[in-house]
């Protein structure tokens, strides 16, 4: 024992004098508290991201909006790896866009030939003709030709 005045009457005790408690349900909460945040992720995304049609019909928006004001560089950016190598940005507005520019986007449906994951998106042109985009997600939506 260490010798001197002590503040208190009683000399210096051991700061630990119960015997140590296993507390390992920490470990079994936090793992819990981990999984029910990836839970919750994977169930909110498709609310945050929109649905792949949505997701679809938003790329191809963006992608006619920039050919109708001549965003060639926007535009070829929303295209497909494959479709970004066989053009140029100069060259987008000549394969996709049509007399009179403006267009609406009617529907979207599951393009079957193209796979699981690709979309048709439908487009009806100012001149009253219609045509089918197909939209594929590649590091996010993509347009990728036309369909048929």
């Amino acid at each position: 024992m260490t010798q001197g005045p002590f503040l208190y009457d009683d000399g210096p005790e051991p700061l630990h004098t119960a015997p140590p408690q296993k507390r390992q349900w920490w470990v079994v909460f936090g793992l819990l508290g981990i999984v029910l945040v990836a839970v919750a992720m994977v169930v909110t995304l498709p609310l945050i991201k929109g649905s792949a049609e949505d997701q679809s019909r938003d790329a191809a928006d963006v992608f006619l909006r920039a050919l109708a004001a001549d965003d060639t560089e926007t535009a070829h950016g929303l295209l497909c790896e494959s479709e970004r190598d066989r053009l140029q940005p100069e060259d987008v507005a000549g394969e996709y866009l049509r007399d009179g520019g403006t267009a609406e986007i009617t529907s979207v449906v599951r393009d079957e030939d193209e796979g699981e994951a690709a979309r048709r998106v439908t487009v009806r042109w100012a001149d009253g003709g219609t045509s089918e985009l197909v939209v594929i997600p590649e590091e996010g939506p993509k347009v990728c030709g036309f369909a048929g």
